[in-house]
């Protein structure tokens, strides 16, 4: 609703964005439209208080701070921890919604290395691994891969890194 009382104007589009543009080590990036994650009929998280990572070769992933997701619909995947190199170590939660479970469809990082405290607690999704991912209103698609965990949006460029033969890049 706009300040009449009336709908909100449609957002104004974005500025296309290259991944390769985007820095290594990765920087973070507040984002304030509506970030919607939905899984087997239920909407695990919401928000308009995400962070975004931008890394070089991979699309955004964002991140959701933890009063805007259903904690109740994770549960900690068995042996869920990996290692970034710039943020530190990830745990991996799986999303528990009624007899559907996700494996490892979410993570965050308790301690992240302090260039990355900003993300501390915040939860990160695989939009392969949940129903339906949704930034403004458009739904995402999942970046190529079983490793990274990028939103592709019609405002991102690529090519990406995740796809067969990318892996060195």
């Amino acid at each position: 609703m706009d300040q009449l009382g009336g709908p909100a104007p449609p957002a104004a589009p974005r500025a296309p964005e290259s991944v390769w543009d985007y820095p290594r080590p990765p920087a973070t990036s507040p984002d304030d439209r509506v970030v919607v994650v939905e899984c087997a009929g239920q909407v695990v998280a919401e928000s308009r208080r995400t962070i975004r990572v931008l890394e070089t070769s991979h699309p955004p992933v964002f991140y959701v701070p933890p009063q805007d997701v259903r904690t109740e619909l994770l549960r900690p995947a068995a042996g869920g921890r990996t290692w970034c190199e710039w943020k530190g170590a990830a745990r991996y939660y799986d999303v528990v919604v009624g007899e559907e479970v996700r494996a490892r469809a979410a993570w965050t990082y308790f301690h992240p290395e302090p260039a990355y405290a900003d993300l501390t607690a915040f939860f990160a999704f695989y939009p392969s691994r949940v129903d339906r991912c949704t930034v403004a209103g458009e739904v995402v698609t999942a970046q190529e891969g079983d490793f990274y965990g990028g939103w592709i949006t019609s405002e991102v460029r690529g090519p990406f890194k995740g796809a067969p033969g990318t892996r060195l890049w």
